[in-house]
C-alpha cells in the first residue's frame, strides 16, 4: 500500500538510471491541438496489449496530455500497464515485441520503468509494477486537468514555450519534460492538497 509521502514526493531525473535499449532518433517536438480520435487509438493499442499479455495486465490506463479532452499535446498516445513485475522483462517483453511494441528504455532506478515504442502508431508504453507511486501520479494528473480548464491553459502553455524555446534554442528533445516540470509541478501540488496528501 502506498503513503501519501511516496505519492507527493518528486523524484528528480537521474539520468546514470537511464538506459536507452534503441537510441532516440532527433527529432522536433511538435505540440498540436487536441484530437478527438486520441482515444480510439488508444484503445486500439490497449487492445493489442490485453491481447498480448491476456490476465499479465494488472492494469492498462490511458494517461498523458492526449488521454485530457482539450488538451494540446505531442501526437503521441501514452498508456501506463502495470505487470507483477516490471523487471521480469523475460515475462512479458517477447509478447509486447510481438504485438508492436518494442523496448526502448530502462530506468531501473526510477520505479523499475521500463518504457515501449509501438512500431506503427506513435505510442509509448509505459511499464511499471504494482503501487508504483508515478503511475498513481499520472491517474491524479490526468484527472485533475480533465476538470481544471485553467490548469489545462497552463500546462498546455507551458508545453507550447518549451517546444518553441527547443526550437528556438536547440538543445536535446529530453530537455522538453525538464522545460515543462515546474508547471506539473506547481499543478501536482494542488493536486495533492485538494486529495489531502500534502
Amino acid at each position: 500500500m502506498l503513503s501519501a509521502e511516496e505519492i507527493v514526493r518528486h523524484s528528480p531525473f537521474d539520468p546514470d538510471g537511464l538506459e536507452w535499449v534503441v537510441p532516440p532518433e532527433p527529432g522536433e517536438i511538435t505540440v498540436v491541438e487536441y484530437d478527438p480520435a486520441w482515444p480510439a487509438a488508444y484503445a486500439l493499442l490497449a487492445d493489442r496489449v490485453r491481447d498480448a499479455l491476456g490476465d499479465d495486465v494488472l492494469a492498462l490506463d490511458h494517461v498523458g496530455s492526449t488521454s485530457v479532452p482539450g488538451l494540446a499535446a505531442k501526437p503521441i498516445i501514452d498508456l501506463d500497464l502495470t505487470v507483477a513485475d516490471s523487471a521480469d522483462e523475460a515475462h512479458y517483453r517477447a509478447r509486447l515485441e510481438a504485438a508492436g511494441f518494442t523496448l526502448l528504455l530502462r530506468e531501473r532506478n526510477w520505479h523499475g520503468h521500463r518504457m515501449h515504442l509501438h512500431d506503427e502508431s506513435r505510442a509509448h508504453l509505459h511499464v511499471w509494477s504494482p503501487d508504483c507511486p508515478e503511475a498513481v501520479r499520472h491517474l491524479l494528473l490526468r484527472d485533475w486537468l480533465r476538470e481544471h480548464p485553467e490548469d489545462r491553459e497552463a500546462y498546455a502553455a507551458a508545453k507550447r514555450s518549451a517546444a518553441d524555446r527547443l526550437r528556438t534554442d536547440g538543445g536535446p528533445a529530453a530537455d522538453y519534460n525538464g522545460l515543462k516540470a515546474p508547471t506539473i509541478r506547481e499543478i501536482l501540488d494542488r493536486v495533492f492538497r485538494a486529495h489531502g496528501l500534502l
